[in-house]
């Protein structure tokens, strides 16, 4: 039984080191993986090549349709928006921080960081530095996004670049006492 456990043992071990496939895989795996990869390669892409660089060739399918908030918008209106981000941050730089993908999805997790030295989108220049998070998911369909739906830290945005109304300041007291003090 020793030997038998010994051989057992060495046989797996030799699987293991030169790539034995387990039983249960097939050769649709490899295709599957593969597609997933490439699924993951294309979104990348948006960000490493279209936000950051300005370079938008990226494949979108001809009925795109984009979700953001409560809006839709078709390729063209996803287009002159990215390119509104680029006019208003020139520098822009985006990093896929994390991808996660299963079957047609990918899910990007994204830091954009940049300088806003141009206007665009309906940011005027202010001149400061910014860095913002955010998710989309993308669905693709014969190796093209069909279907996007981001969430971004828009907030976190104007509140960086100083956009946002301040509140206004609480009234002053006249030194008297105050409601509960004795």
């Amino acid at each position: 039984m020793k030997t038998y456990n010994i051989l057992l043992s060495a046989v797996a071990t030799i699987a293991a080191l030169i790539g034995v496939v387990p039983c249960e895989a097939t050769a649709s795996d490899g295709v599957i993986a593969a597609s997933l990869e490439s699924n993951k390669s294309i979104t990348r892409r948006v960000y490493e090549e279209g936000l950051s660089q300005g370079r938008f060739e990226v494949p979108y399918s001809a009925d795109f349709v984009g979700h953001g908030g409560r809006n839709t918008f078709t390729h063209a209106d996803g287009m002159a928006e990215a390119k509104g981000w680029r006019k208003a941050f020139p520098d822009l730089k985006i990093t896929v921080d994390k991808q996660v993908a299963e079957r047609d999805l990918v899910a990007v997790r994204w830091t954009a960081r940049g300088t806003n030295t141009g206007a665009g989108n309906g940011i005027p220049a202010t001149g400061r530095a910014v860095q913002v998070t955010g998710t989309t998911l993308f669905r693709l369909a014969d190796g093209r996004i069909a279907e996007e739906w981001t969430c971004a830290d828009s907030h976190g945005l104007m509140k960086q670049l100083g956009l946002l109304a301040t509140p206004a300041a609480a009234p002053k007291t006249d030194g008297g006492s105050h409601p509960g003090a004795r």
